[in-house]
């Protein structure tokens, strides 16, 4: 996922921006001196990967095109604790007033790219990828899965549009279908969008063999224990892709991947990210 359209960051950016500051900032304009002027430095305030730096620079300037914004890293890089993100000079009111949604979006987004970044570090060596997943902020998905690519992972589907996946509650609907739920599911999705890849989720392994041998591109395996992701490795055979999901953290990722799995996709980092902590200073 590339860095979303400038006009897709300007919707963003108002949309926050009128959340926020809504009629005025009122705590600003009535004790900062409209004439003062300032200059102000995003620190971090420890080590992180960032992403989002260019709509933190972005809020600066939708609150005042006058202000003066220097980026001092790039998205993707690693940031020591003390390292000055950006520098931002001009009315102090409008570095006051965007310091907020500024920070919003770049503390949330470097800690998407730093979470991402700590799961593809656990699997490094095994030949298994991280993916993330739809489960995203509302609104925010593009700024999100782009996150993840600044800590290296690899983005999923955007959503339900670019890839078929026929989950339980499909399957479920399909119940009595011949010759199985799956093969049917399958074969009506290559009908209808044959250019679309086409994942099937299993939750047991008699669906591993039913999804391979219906030619799913992707095999989902879903909560499954190390053994039975091995087993169902094996059951595939490489005829498709093999997707590991469910309950992944830190401490199970490598494990999950030695399995020999394609693909180990988490929610985590986007549904359960802790924002990185970074300060705006003004000069004294």
């Amino acid at each position: 996922m590339p860095l979303p359209l400038e006009n897709e960051l300007a919707a963003a950016l108002r949309a926050a921006l009128a959340e926020d500051v809504g009629s005025g900032d009122a705590t600003s304009e009535s004790t900062v001196p409209r004439e003062l002027f300032n200059r102000a430095r995003m620190v971090a305030r420890e080590s992180f990967s960032l992403s989002g730096i260019e709509l933190a620079a972005m809020a600066f300037l939708e609150v005042d095109s006058g202000l003066i914004v220097c980026r001092n890293a790039k998205d993707g890089e690693r940031m020591d604790r003390g390292g000055c993100i950006l520098e931002v000079e001009g009315s102090a009111r409008s570095i006051l007033t965007a310091e907020r949604v500024a920070l919003n979006f770049i503390q949330r987004m470097s800690g998407i790219a730093t979470a991402t970044g700590r799961f593809v570090d656990a699997v490094a060596g095994t030949g298994a990828t991280i993916l993330d997943t739809r489960k995203t902020t509302p609104g925010w998905r593009k700024l999100e899965k782009y996150a993840v690519t600044c800590g290296g992972g690899t983005n999923h589907r955007v959503g339900l549009f670019d890839m078929i996946m026929i989950k339980d509650n499909h399957l479920a609907a399909l119940r009595g279908a011949k010759p199985n739920a799956i093969a049917a599911a399958v074969s009506r999705s290559r009908e209808k969008f044959p250019e679309l890849k086409v994942e099937v989720e299993a939750d047991n392994l008699q669906q591993v063999g039913q999804a391979a041998d219906a030619g799913a591109d992707v095999v989902l395996l879903d909560n499954m224990s190390c053994d039975q992701l091995r087993e169902a490795v094996g059951i595939v055979g490489g005829r498709s892709m093999t997707e590991a999901s469910g309950g992944v953290t830190l401490e199970t990722v490598r494990g999950i991947a030695e399995t020999g799995v394609d693909f180990v996709s988490v929610g985590a980092i986007t549904h359960s990210v802790r924002a990185v902590d970074i300060g705006l200073d003004f000069a004294a």
